[in-house]
């Protein structure tokens, strides 16, 4: 049993006694009620009864979860055999449900998908905030040297998150390189194999000043005719990213973090809200995808997005 799981079947079996005590107490004066009373307190008892569950589910259970979401994107840009990424965003190394053990299996779960290209969009830094001092940079500088272990056939890149500049983002860079990740910030790299890819990397929205036209021009002429793949951390840049790309990946909203049934996700750290919340989104022409991210931010609760992997396809329209 993973250590994160035992807090929460504690809770459970405190929590239930807990209830089921209330109700006797209740019971007992139960026929003094008068009947309204009687379905009222019926009612609160199942909502409270409700809401426990679904807090020990947000709270403790969610979180600690990973599923691998598996998506086919068809893009008019790519040209060639079909290509597997595999993205991860917002690991958050340190915080309330990341420990450096998690990271490891974090990076056991993606290898075993063995994909072609790994991502890493951003925000590795555990759950600081802008002047905030790091508590954990042990736990961070271990977790980051534990991604130095992702393996991928045309290589693993990396960007730079908000809250790593909130940190040090020039210490997060080395850490990353020392690790054997190549970092982009408004630069590009050819991945080169039988297939050629061109990887641009852009930096932070918040941050910095992500600039695609001069990350993408600085491979030359050899690069020109090969597709190219952009990866930022917040999708707040895409709106200045021009058609060539035959995918663009971003992190950052962590897809709303909570999901509520009818009432959809109350807060996504956008300026452009709904909008680039999550998953894939068509503009243009153009595709973005945006990852829920594996980790928690602000408040350690998850509820209908689930930490993911996101494991994606790239391939070109069918032939007439």
């Amino acid at each position: 049993m993973h250590p994160e799981l035992i807090l929460p079947l504690v809770l459970a079996v405190v929590g239930l006694p807990a209830l089921g005590a209330l109700a006797w107490l209740l019971f007992r004066r139960w026929r003094r009620l008068a009947p309204l009373l009687r379905w009222t307190v019926l009612v609160v008892l199942a909502l409270a009864e409700i809401g426990y569950w679904l807090g020990v589910y947000a709270v403790f259970i969610e979180p600690n979860r990973l599923i691998v979401r598996r998506e086919t994107i068809v893009s008019d840009a790519w040209r060639g055999p079909p290509l597997t990424i595999a993205a991860i965003g917002d690991v958050h190394i340190g915080s309330p449900h990341m420990s450096v053990a998690r990271v490891r299996r974090l990076v056991a779960r993606t290898n075993a998908l063995s994909p072609d290209l790994t991502l890493l969009l951003g925000d590795y830094v555990g759950d600081n905030g802008p002047g905030t001092p790091l508590r954990n940079e042990a736990a961070v500088l271990e977790g980051l040297e534990a991604l130095g272990g992702l393996r991928a056939r045309l290589g693993v890149f990396a960007v730079i998150g908000n809250h790593d500049a909130w940190w040090d983002a020039a210490q997060v860079r080395a850490a990353l390189k020392t690790a054997g990740v190549t970092v982009l910030v408004n630069a590009s790299r050819l991945a080169r194999a039988e297939d050629p890819v061109v990887i641009v990397g852009l930096d932070d929205h918040d941050t910095g000043k992500p600039n695609y036209a001069a990350a993408a021009s600085q491979l030359g002429e050899a690069a020109l005719l090969a597709p190219r793949i952009a990866f930022m951390h917040s999708p707040d840049a895409f709106p200045d990213i021009p058609a060539g790309p035959a995918l663009t990946l971003a992190a950052h909203t962590h897809c709303g973090q909570v999901s509520l049934p009818f009432l959809g996700r109350p807060v996504v750290p956008s300026v452009y809200g709904q909008k680039y919340a999550c998953g894939l989104v068509v503009e243009e022409g153009r595709q973005l995808f945006v990852t829920g991210g594996v980790a928690t931010s602000v408040l350690p609760v998850r509820f209908l997005n689930p930490p993911e992997i996101a494991f994606l396809t790239i391939v070109a329209p069918a032939a007439d």
